[in-house]
């Protein structure tokens, strides 16, 4: 065969394989997706992924599984989105544990949550509730504060495990604000939030869906939020911010896949989060759990797992905590 000859059927195969490609692209989906949630059923990532499995399903005609894959400290879950066949069938519910605050307190990962995934878009914001028990004497953060440097060493704070953005909260609070707080680790965040009810430890940071209930039955006071500004759930309540400017502590959610998720499928999917995060029922149905939607382009969640990872690191850094502290 001549040169020429060869020149052209390669070309030709490509031009078919590269036709073919868009073809499935533009065609997407055209079976079930799977989106991979990396905690179990319950709490606020899974009806996070339930309620954009669901509007998705509905605007592509096609099933939407939900896989809740726990384990691991959310690395496990994880560890599968980055692992996927990169096909815009294989989506994850990444979080802020499992992408920025695990990695940057030293947490041993299988995956690079900044080389390894393909942003897709932010789905929520999880505003972050500084809650103590009622027996406290405290009713600011600032009283909290001075009650633990008159009692050093007596101040408790409860946390779901080493390296979850509730113990590096309360870590960032107890650097920013000198305070003399002791950090008791717990398997999950359930066991901490039944011992703070208990009285058995003496504060915690917990997202709205998780820290509400122990509002409501009196079992718990509240002091502040770890948003930066007030949130709309608790507008009376202050920031940790009106006290100790630059302090943030809260957590999110965004849907990723693997690295090599077509632009165009991509596009398709993030076009669709837009649409449902400007939606009033959707929003109502998120809200109504305590999370706040909010919609970012893939680019603005790549940044923002890059700026956050970078400020979590400094502050671990700083305060003298980490896996390998």
């Amino acid at each position: 065969m001549r040169w020429g000859t060869t020149i052209a059927v390669v070309c030709g195969i490509l031009t078919v394989a590269s036709a073919a490609a868009h073809a499935a692209e533009t065609s997407y989906p055209t079976r079930p997706i799977r989106i991979i949630v990396p905690y179990p059923p319950g709490g606020s990532t899974d009806p996070t992924a339930r309620n954009l499995g669901q509007w998705l399903s509905e605007k592509f005609g096609q099933s939407v599984v939900i896989d809740n894959r726990p384990g691991a400290g959310a690395t496990l879950g994880h560890a599968l989105g980055a692992q996927a066949t990169p096909d815009g069938y294989n989506l994850l519910l990444g979080t802020s544990g499992g992408l920025v605050t695990g990695p940057a307190f030293g947490t041993k990962v299988p995956y690079d949550p900044v080389k390894d995934y393909t942003p897709i878009g932010l789905a929520v914001d999880v505003p972050f509730l500084l809650i103590v028990h009622p027996s406290i004497a405290a009713t600011t953060v600032k009283e909290l504060i001075d009650l633990s440097k008159a009692q050093p060493g007596k101040i408790t704070f409860g946390s779901p495990g080493m390296g979850t953005p509730n113990h590096l909260g309360m870590e960032l609070l107890k650097s920013m604000g000198k305070a003399e707080f002791v950090h008791v680790p717990y398997k999950g965040g359930g066991p901490a939030l039944v011992d703070l009810m208990a009285g058995r430890i003496h504060a915690l940071f917990g997202g709205i869906p998780y820290a509400a209930p122990a509002l409501k039955s009196g079992k718990a006071k509240l002091l502040a939020v770890g948003h930066p500004e007030r949130t709309k759930f608790y507008p009376d309540t202050p920031s940790v911010a009106e006290l100790l400017p630059g302090f943030t502590n809260t957590t999110w959610y965004g849907l990723l896949g693997p690295v090599g998720v077509p632009k165009p499928i991509v596009a398709k999917i993030n076009a669709e989060m837009k649409v449902a995060l400007a939606n009033a029922e959707f929003r109502k149905q998120l809200e109504a759990l305590g999370l706040d939607p909010v919609y970012s382009t893939p680019e603005e969640l790549r940044e923002r797992i890059r700026g956050e990872l970078a400020r979590w690191t400094k502050v671990i850094k700083e305060a003298g905590i980490g896996a390998g502290a």
